[in-house]
């Protein structure tokens, strides 16, 4: 999964997303966030003080670095892969099209292993599996129930329609969240996913589209 990706820094101009080979860079580019590091709180063993540090100087039990924008990326993305996966298998008894079909079953075989990485991120370095203070609905290209319910209703090629359009939009907003942690994070593990991420979703956002236009 994570095999013929480069990440290429421009300094203060951003991040490129370079493709695997015989595929182009994402249709969206991605909006680079980072900050100055934040203070975190971290409990000390049974009998000790809790200690203060930056948030880019915390280290996991391999010895890799990683901070407060990496621990959002994941626990932000483990919702919004299942969202994707939600949609994704709605597919098999409504779309029209076989090939879509397939683009979706596709798409819910790579983001399942994503979302069980993600959580084990989480695991080993003893973070909450949630931040009670980010609300999921806002992150970008998240879908409201009532558009889920509505994509549940349809089929044939109405649900085909619908079901690029919110996809697409769902992807979009990926790559965007990826460029987030490409710009502000310190895990090389998860930036090298980040960006692996933002390349196959703009691929599939560039398929989904062929096959409506077909």
């Amino acid at each position: 999964m994570l095999i013929g990706v480069v990440v290429v820094a421009l300094g203060a101009g951003g991040t490129v997303l370079a493709a695997r080979s015989g595929e182009d860079a994402p249709a969206a580019a991605p909006r680079v966030s980072s900050g100055p590091p934040e203070r975190v709180i971290l409990p000390g063993r049974p009998g000790d003080s809790a200690v203060v540090t930056d948030s880019d100087k915390v280290r996991a039990p391999d010895g890799s670095t990683y901070n407060s924008i990496d621990t959002a990326f994941v626990q932000m993305m483990i919702v919004h892969h299942g969202q994707a996966i939600e949609m994704a298998k709605l597919a098999p008894g409504r779309a029209a099209d076989a090939q879509l079909r397939a683009l979706a079953e596709r798409i819910s075989a790579a983001q399942s292993p994503e979302v069980g990485w993600l959580q084990g991120w989480l695991r080993d370095r003893k973070l909450p599996a949630s931040d009670p203070a980010h609300d999921h609905r806002t992150m970008p290209g998240m879908q409201s129930e009532a558009a889920m319910a509505a994509l549940a209703g349809l089929t044939g090629t109405a649900f085909d329609r619908e079901f690029v359009r919110m996809m697409s939009a769902h992807h979009r907003g990926a790559i965007q969240m990826a460029g987030d942690a490409l710009g502000g994070g310190a895990d090389p593990a998860l930036r090298e996913l980040a960006n692996e991420m933002a390349v196959e979703q703009g691929s599939e956002i560039r398929r989904m589209h062929q096959l409506s236009a077909g």
